[in-house]
């Protein structure tokens, strides 16, 4: 027995979180019957809906892309943009983005079908590391720098400490690039960061995604995980370490 919230993750359909509001919004029915209640246990045999869609077993999968720029980090777009997904229309599992880069932002972004694996990479208790270049407007201080490093404060709360340096910087045109590594995953997080000492960013890369990197991929491309990578990100993610 499973908790249906967790059968709905793991069926692809929804992230954990988002199945669990599925679920008080009546909008789940097991064996037709509209439940409401959060811990309510399925087994195998027991029929689910969601939205009125039978849950259909499908194989997981997980993608490694290298999100190009002037795309939506999501399954749908109400404005028509392009959308990550749109570069895997021949693939037929119902993927979706393991968290969100923005529009403009490019570099490493995972897609996959299973919602337990996303909410354990996305979720800010597992601390999973997420490293971005980024240049921008101005050279920071080493002040400046050293706020960003130990939390700064930004409308939405304090930032958690951070891994930051100055790759290069020049006085003259007024321009730098930084390396940041984060492990939470607010909305324009970097971008209101940099904004948050003065130096707004012009251009903005995610590079590595805990271990995983972009070698070899150019924008716009992609590759499976292997099996031992998925295995590693879990034990990441359970247990803070990989050793």
């Amino acid at each position: 027995m499973e908790r249906l919230q967790k059968v709905i993750a793991y069926a692809g359909v929804a992230s954990r979180r988002k199945a669990e509001q599925l679920i008080v919004e009546g909008k789940v029915r097991v064996n037709g019957k509209i439940v409401r209640e959060l811990g309510t246990k399925v087994s195998e045999s027991d029929e689910v809906e969601v939205e009125g869609v039978k849950l259909e077993k499908e194989d997981k999968v997980y993608y490694l892309l290298y999100k190009p720029r002037a795309t939506i980090s999501a399954v749908t777009d109400d404005k028509g943009r392009k959308t990550v997904t749109d570069i895997f229309k021949h693939i037929p599992e119902r993927i979706f983005p393991v968290g969100r880069l923005d529009y403009d932002t490019t570099g490493l972004l995972l897609l996959t079908n299973d919602g337990e694996f996303a909410y354990q990479l996305t979720h800010p208790k597992f601390k999973i590391d997420k490293t971005y270049v980024a240049r921008v407007k101005g050279v920071p201080t080493i002040a400046n720098l050293k706020k960003l490093q130990r939390g700064i404060q930004l409308e939405d709360g304090k930032t958690a400490p951070a891994k930051v340096s100055m790759m290069s910087a020049d006085e003259s045109a007024q321009k730098a690039i930084c390396e940041i590594t984060i492990h939470e995953g607010r909305n324009r997080q970097v971008r209101r960061m940099f904004d948050a000492i003065g130096t707004p960013v012009v251009k903005l890369k995610r590079e590595r995604f805990a271990f995983l990197d972009l070698y070899g991929l150019t924008p716009g491309e992609y590759r499976e995980l292997t099996k031992h990578e998925v295995k590693r990100l879990r034990v990441l993610a359970e247990t803070g370490n990989l050793d």
